[in-house]
């Protein structure tokens, strides 16, 4: 197993907090790069893949584009393209909203659970990965993450 030191071939860093930043940078890097080759044998990609398990979560609701994009783990994703190309592939439908005209009305079609079912299983093999750190200590992992994204996304509001 390689060190941070070791991966990016640097000895010295100012601080355990650079040394942290710069390993969750690189961590995840590594996992969107991992994901974005398993969803690739599927013909998606990470955000397409996050769109349709968006769309699974409300079905057989209906889903707007500003809600996709205010669930999406990518922010800066751009919806309306992945709902274009998703609607193209057949994996989802989008129809005028009968209480508002000014929205569309966005459903995953059976073609989309369908590739959602197909992945479940040799994602959840990926998932895995986290087999070799106990519960408790991945449940107070979620929770230090959760503390550095929102403490991050203030800062970088109040600059």
């Amino acid at each position: 197993m390689l060190s941070l030191g070791e991966e990016i071939k640097q000895t010295k860093f100012k601080s355990e907090h650079q040394k942290a930043m710069l390993n969750i940078l690189l961590t995840a890097n590594t996992l969107y790069a991992s994901n974005n080759r398993f969803f690739k044998k599927f013909d998606l990609s990470p955000e397409q893949y996050n769109v349709l398990r968006i769309l699974r979560g409300t079905h057989p609701k209906p889903c707007s584009v500003l809600s996709i994009q205010e669930r999406m783990l990518d922010k800066m994703s751009n919806a309306s393209r992945l709902v274009d190309k998703l609607e193209a592939k057949g994996l989802l439908t989008r129809k005028p909203c009968k209480e508002d005209r000014r929205q569309v009305d966005i459903n995953i079609t059976k073609a989309g659970l369908q590739i959602l079912d197909d992945i479940d299983v040799p994602f959840e093999s990926m998932e895995s990965v986290l087999e070799c750190v106990s519960d408790k200590e991945l449940a107070r992992f979620n929770e230090i993450l959760d503390i550095i994204r929102n403490k991050y996304r203030d800062a970088a509001n109040a600059v």
